[in-house]
């Protein structure tokens, strides 16, 4: 069972997806005077660990001449993903089963069992020089989470599968590397923990659609045979499918009865033969 490759990009979609959140933020910088914009800046976000970032600031503190590569202009803002866990508390039921229908194929289709519910937790950082370069940053976040907030991800495009997925805030922390001489760099760290209510997918099949259904029914002892009666279901068009402007739907077996897909309108018919 196990080794059948498939790769629906579930977690890097979520990766993505929070990253998203936070890509569009800026600061502005005003005159004290008369409060007039002098500067607006974007804060850059990437994607890496706290520590990257912190020993960047430290070992490249000003712009070098000739190397601006190496200077890490702040604020600015980091996250990562820093764990994943089973969420039991959103299971459904492992057998159950979701369909889509093949554009190409009306007759084929796709299914996949539904996904299993994680957890993933992230951490987003706010790196700045001035308290109020971060407080900006800071409350252009926290209003949009209480605790949480919904992002909408297209997990599987093939399926058409796409979910709500909540982001909740966990927590907040604060630090402010005020040492050294006057002359060293402040750096002061916003940290802020999330968990993102995630979902991972298995493999997606493609199946026939059912066109016949026949129920058995029996009445009395079984093993008499008292009576017994098989029910015949089979689809049937409500709608012109073949354009002669006529509904030609009958028991199953007619012209536009034959054309259904599973994204058509239909009824069923049914037939009962009783066996004594």
């Amino acid at each position: 069972m196990l080794g059948t490759h498939f790769y629906n990009e579930a977690i890097r979609k979520t990766v993505v997806g929070f990253g998203t959140l936070f890509n569009n933020i800026e600061i502005k910088r005003r005159d004290p005077s008369n409060s007039e914009i002098l500067e607006v800046q974007k804060v850059p976000i990437s994607y890496g660990p706290r520590d990257k970032f912190v020993t960047r600031l430290e070992q490249n503190p000003d712009p070098t001449p000739g190397e601006p590569y190496e200077y890490m202009r702040i604020p600015r803002m980091y996250f990562e993903m820093t764990g994943i866990r089973y969420d039991g508390a959103r299971k459904t039921s492992p057998v159950q089963k979701y369909r889509t229908v093949i554009e190409d194929n009306g007759n084929e289709l796709r299914e996949q069992y539904v996904p299993v519910p994680y957890n993933m937790s992230f951490e987003l950082g706010i790196l700045s020089k001035s308290t109020d370069d971060a407080l900006q940053t800071l409350e252009q976040i926290l209003p949009y989470f209480q605790p949480n907030f919904n992002i909408t991800i297209n997990f599987i495009p093939d399926m058409e599968e796409s979910r709500d997925v909540a982001v909740v805030m966990d927590g907040i922390n604060y630090s402010d590397t005020w040492t050294g001489d006057y002359k060293s760099r402040r750096s002061i760290i916003w940290t802020l923990q999330f968990t993102v209510k995630s979902y991972i997918y298995g493999p997606f099949n493609q199946s026939k659609s059912i066109r016949t259904a026949i129920i058995r029914e029996n009445i009395g002892n079984k093993s008499q045979s008292l009576r017994s009666a098989d029910l015949t279901y089979k689809p049937v068009a409500l709608t012109d499918i073949d354009g002669n402007n006529v509904v030609e739907g009958t028991d199953g077996t007619g012209p536009d009865d034959l054309l259904l897909t599973p994204a058509d309108d239909f009824g069923f018919s049914s037939d009962i033969d009783e066996y004594l």
